[in-house]
């Protein structure tokens, strides 16, 4: 779900921050005055991130139960952390958690919005559809049942198509695995009930293919093959009944079949 980004100004700070992120300004301010190739300039930085690492923690904390690992958000948020680290810039007064918690809760949400999804999708679609739920829940409410899609729609100010697309994307954010078993389907998994073409379709073609090679045979060559493929007479009884060498018979079973696999494959 797509959260809107938190302004510096709307950020309240929980007293449990206050400490740390005031002596990671005084420690800020104190990396602002140094040059950049001075030594002290990298231990500073190394030692403001750590500090305030359990901050970028705890704010990735907050998004876990929503499909991703945590072990993965505390990184993302990390990252954020360390980006707030290097762009506060310290001569403008503003506090350092002011600053640095709205970039790491954007890292955060970029994450999501950029790397969680199954299916990229349009980043205006995302916010449209995270706003859907919150306005389904407040104009049912106010009506006293279900918002038609053109009330829902009127109230995003979208079209009925643009509702209809954040309401599908919605679902291939996390898409159910074909192992799941399927609602109502007494345990049986999704993929029992996915479609497949049916092979007797192909045995069609191929009997309607050999039907027309074998209406070109000549006559004797046909009867040849039905005696041995629906009769199951051997080349010894097939020769007795049509008066020829079973030498002969084996000859014209041979072509008959070279000709027959011949017109299968073209």
């Amino acid at each position: 779900m797509v959260t809107p980004i938190v302004t510096p100004t709307a950020v309240s700070l929980p007293p449990t921050l206050g400490p740390a992120t005031g002596a990671s300004e005084q420690m800020l301010r104190r990396r602002a005055a140094l040059n950049v190739d001075d030594p002290d300039h990298a231990r500073l930085r190394t030692q403001i991130i750590a500090a305030n690492l359990p901050m970028a923690s705890r704010l990735a904390r907050r998004y876990t139960g929503r499909g991703e690992p945590y072990e993965d958000l505390a990184q993302v948020g990390a990252l954020g952390l360390i980006k707030a680290v290097d762009g506060y810039d310290a001569n403008r007064g503003v506090p350092f958690a002011s600053y640095a918690i709205p970039t790491i809760l954007g890292s955060i949400r970029r994450h999501f919005r950029d790397s969680a999804w199954a299916i990229r999708v349009p980043r205006a679609v995302q916010e449209l559809g995270a706003r859907v739920p919150e306005a389904r829940g407040r104009l049912g409410q106010q009506y006293g049942r279900e918002p038609t899609d053109g009330e829902l729609a009127d109230h995003l100010e979208a079209t009925a198509a643009q509702l209809v697309a954040a309401v599908a994307a919605s679902d291939v954010y996390r898409p159910q695995s074909l192992n799941d078993p399927r609602p109502g389907g007494n345990g049986i998994e999704r993929h029992a009930y996915i479609g497949a073409v049916d092979p007797g379709y192909a045995a069609v073609d191929d009997h309607l293919t050999l039907r027309l090679l074998l209406a070109a045979l000549p006559s004797r060559e046909r009867r040849i093959l039905t005696m041995r493929f629906d009769g199951d007479l051997t080349q010894a009884q097939i020769a007795t009944r049509v008066g020829l060498s079973q030498m002969h018979v084996s000859r014209l079973l041979k072509r008959s079949l070279t000709q027959l696999r011949a017109g299968m494959l073209r």
